[in-house]
């Protein structure tokens, strides 16, 4: 992992904060927290998370002050390559959330699983219990789909506790999983990560687009042929991002000409 003064390194992509990360080096760091008792609060961010943050600074506030903000967007990773960050590599949240359970199986450490639905939380179980024999899943929750009250939010972050859970993986999807992480952070005693769509693709509820396609960035293509009705709208902002990415890459390239000028 790309590091400066103990933290990430890191470029803000149209106001959202982007870590240089890899795959050993955010799991040890992870770890870390684990073994050491802290908190941490882990983001996924996408193309369309970082469109909500530019709309809502609210959102981008909290997202920008997690603990890390991995580029799981392929156009991301490109982005963070403009900007100067030639060794940026995907950090996708099903394959990080599949390197946390491989570690937490072998030190023992309890995990967790809140979101998605009832089906899909119970495909999963199963699954992590075939792929992983030995991990301790100490919780699991699939909330309503509506605003819970503040009884339910006490029993829930109550039980998680309850439970000795270390590594919490929230799977609510954007921007909703980044609010209730940020919110409830203090209150649950664990390293805390939204995942998104890491629980239907790791239950085998939904097909994950082939490695080629993601490669080429192309995966939302493959998502949106799926699942049209859903995704059609996220997806008619593209080219509003690439847009406003041209223009901050137009500004840091002048910027950058203008300093080596100053400097001569």
């Amino acid at each position: 992992m790309a590091e400066m003064n103990g933290r990430p390194v890191s470029r803000h992509i149209l106001g959202l904060r982007v870590d240089v990360l890899d795959y050993p080096g955010l799991v040890e760091d992870l770890l870390g927290l684990v073994r050491s008792g802290a908190r941490g609060r882990v983001c996924v961010a996408n193309v369309h998370m970082v469109l909500t943050a530019c709309d809502d600074p609210v959102f981008r506030k909290l997202v920008n002050e997690s603990s890390f903000v991995t580029p799981d967007g392929v156009p991301l990773v490109w982005g963070l390559k403009l900007l100067g960050e030639k060794s940026a590599s995907r950090v996708y949240g099903p394959r990080l959330m599949e390197c946390l359970l491989a570690a937490a199986e072998e030190e023992k450490i309890a995990v967790g699983l809140y979101g998605s639905t009832p089906t899909v939380i119970e495909l999963l179980k199963n699954r992590l219990r075939e792929r992983y024999p030995q991990l301790n899943l100490a919780y699991s929750y699939s909330p309503p789909f509506r605003s819970l009250t503040t009884a339910e939010e006490d029993e829930i972050t109550f039980r998680i506790g309850q439970a000795g859970v270390r590594l919490l993986f929230i799977g609510l999807g954007c921007p909703k999983q980044e609010i209730w992480m940020a919110k409830n952070e203090e209150r649950i005693n664990a390293v805390l990560l939204g995942v998104g769509a890491a629980f239907d693709f790791l239950s085998g509820n939904k097909a994950q687009a082939p490695e080629w396609l993601q490669k080429a960035g192309l995966e939302w293509l493959f998502r949106l042929i799926c699942e049209p009705r859903r995704l059609t709208r996220r997806y008619l902002h593209n080219p509003r991002f690439v847009w406003l990415f041209l223009k901050q890459f137009w500004l840091f390239r002048r910027n950058r000409r203008a300093k080596v000028d100053k400097e001569k």
